[in-house]
């Protein structure tokens, strides 16, 4: 929960500050980076850069709030704060406390203000649940908070999105299916060229569909960003050769002749999600939104103009803005003249997914409809 306190002393929980420090500063403290996503989901920053605003609390925010199951950080500092991007810059935490870089359902979250009149928050350990075998202890059997609603992103994460012409040519495919079949589904035999042993330790690979071309707006019909690439299924191989025969795993949709394959790999990134603005000016677009609907809201990803070339990291938060339609003015002294409007801020995302070219973005708040075209810049 969070109440509001004075300024006296609490010897449990943990602090939060508003004292302000560089982003570099900030991150280069010798702390793990599940101890930064709690401060993260608790707190107030500013990057220390010209490009972020001062931190404000919501005038309505509550006295208190306890965590519940299915909350995120996000969701926590969303209670508080006007941005809730914005987390904390300078935080201690009390070492009594048993994990205190983690924060679960039942915890307890308490705003109150320094001698100077800073915010500062708190967190009380929640009650643990106690088990009987073979003799009594504390044991949690719940799970902490997750910066950001991981579901939504989790099959973005563990193999590759966007593909290269490059990449494409030089991957395996399928040639067909069991019975010479166009289609396979989940226990399915598929057969397939240009495996090679020992490329993938446990002979695993996801299945990928190449779907559309990736390019900025206007882009000539050569000037291609990347290729959709859809995970399908997954593959064990059964059986190296020319072709390999494979055994298709956990399908979401049925393979089909010409999908390619690649090796099953973790997604080997980092899930903390730290938000924080660009530490240079951006200025991108919204090509696409997966699944391919005409209208963009809360928690569905975007793929985004701008990547690694351009400095975009994982964590980097970005405002929307609906881009102003144009009208005719029948009033103008040049009779018919065609006026832009304004374009209007719509939301937030969080770029959680990196390319050389694109990203992937998830849609974090949305205040009004977004659209493929629609702008991303600094917040």
């Amino acid at each position: 929960m969070i109440r509001l306190h004075s300024s006296k002393t609490i010897t449990r929980g943990i602090i939060v500050s508003m004292k302000e420090i560089s982003l570099k500063k900030y991150l280069g403290l010798n702390i793990s980076r599940l101890i930064i996503c709690l401060a993260i989901g608790l707190g107030v920053v500013s990057s220390g850069s010209a490009l972020a605003d001062t931190v404000k609390l919501k005038a309505n925010h509550p006295d208190k709030y306890t965590v519940v199951k299915g909350d995120t950080l996000w969701d926590i500092s969303a209670h508080f704060l006007e941005n809730p991007w914005k987390w904390p810059e300078v935080w201690s935490y009390n070492p009594q406390i048993k994990n205190p870089h983690l924060i679960y359902p039942g915890d307890e979250v308490y705003l109150e203000y320094d001698a100077q009149g800073k915010p500062i928050l708190r967190v009380s350990r929640g009650q643990a649940t106690v088990k009987m075998s073979p003799k009594v202890r504390s044991t949690r059997v719940d799970t902490p908070i997750a910066s950001i609603p991981l579901n939504a992103i989790k099959q973005f994460l563990g193999q590759p999105r966007i593909m290269s012409k490059r990449e494409i040519d030089n991957a395996a495919y399928i040639i067909s299916g069991k019975d010479t079949r166009i289609m396979s589904g989940s226990g399915d035999i598929i057969y397939a060229r240009g495996l090679i042993p020992g490329e993938d330790p446990n002979s695993r690979y996801a299945v990928l569909r190449i779907g559309k071309a990736y390019r900025n707006p206007g882009a000539k019909a050569g000037e291609i960003l990347g290729y959709e690439a859809l995970h399908v299924a997954d593959a064990q191989v059964e059986d190296f050769g020319d072709p390999s025969v494979l055994r298709v795993k956990d399908s979401t949709r049925e393979t089909i002749i010409g999908d390619r394959l690649v090796p099953k790999k973790a997604s080997g990134l980092d899930q903390a999600f730290i938000p924080r603005p660009p530490e240079t000016p951006v200025e991108g677009t919204i090509i696409s939104v997966i699944d391919g609907v005409s209208r963009i809201g809360q928690f569905q990803t975007v793929v985004i103009n701008k990547g690694d070339q351009d400095g975009l990291q994982t964590g980097h938060v970005l405002a929307v803005f609906q881009r102003g339609k144009k009208v005719r003015d029948p009033y103008a002294k040049k009779r018919g003249e065609i006026v832009t409007l304004p374009d209007r801020r719509a939301g937030i995302v969080l770029v959680y997914r990196t390319f050389d070219r694109v990203s992937y973005a998830l849609v974090m708040e949305a205040d009004r409809d977004m659209a493929v075209y629609d702008s991303v810049r600094n917040p």
